[in-house]
């Protein structure tokens, strides 16, 4: 009588639920992790950050010389231009603001313009009030601050 020895190695099944048990955790823990949710949350911060930071030293400037603000600060909308830009035609230039208030003007994390640096100010006709901006916000982000 031959006895047949048991094989030792798995049937293809296993190896099937094995692998599609290893995939659905590993889409599961990509979903979680979502890395590129992740980097835009962190420019975002950032953007945060700088918004505030530009806010701040306007405000400063404007302690420091009796309650007005740069000039330079219309009622329109407009991006600021960076510090060592060539060229600040139709961006509002903070340059004022810039050695006594911020060792330079912050720009968007993600911005690639060597003149702009994303970000938006502007005064309200009526309340005077400041807002600060940053309109390449990511994720579906808003993110504005007005003093």
């Amino acid at each position: 009588m031959i006895r047949r020895s048991p094989r030792g190695g798995f049937t293809l099944i296993e190896l099937l639920l094995v692998i599609g048990i290893i995939a659905i955790l590993a889409a599961i823990v990509i979903v979680a992790i979502n890395p590129t949710k992740q980097l835009g949350d962190a420019r975002n911060a950032q953007r945060r950050s700088d918004v505030n930071t530009i806010l701040n030293a306007v405000y400063q400037y404007s302690i420091d010389h009796n309650g007005q603000i740069p000039s330079t600060i219309t009622t329109t909308a407009t991006e600021i231009c960076r510090t060592t830009a060539t060229s600040c035609t139709s961006l509002i230039d903070l340059d004022v603001l810039t050695g006594s208030y911020v060792v330079a003007m912050p720009a968007d994390p993600s911005s690639t313009d060597a003149n702009s640096t994303d970000y938006t100010i502007v005064k309200d006709a009526t309340t005077s009030r400041i807002t600060v901006a940053a309109p390449s916000a990511e994720n579906s982000a808003s993110i504005t601050v007005t003093r």
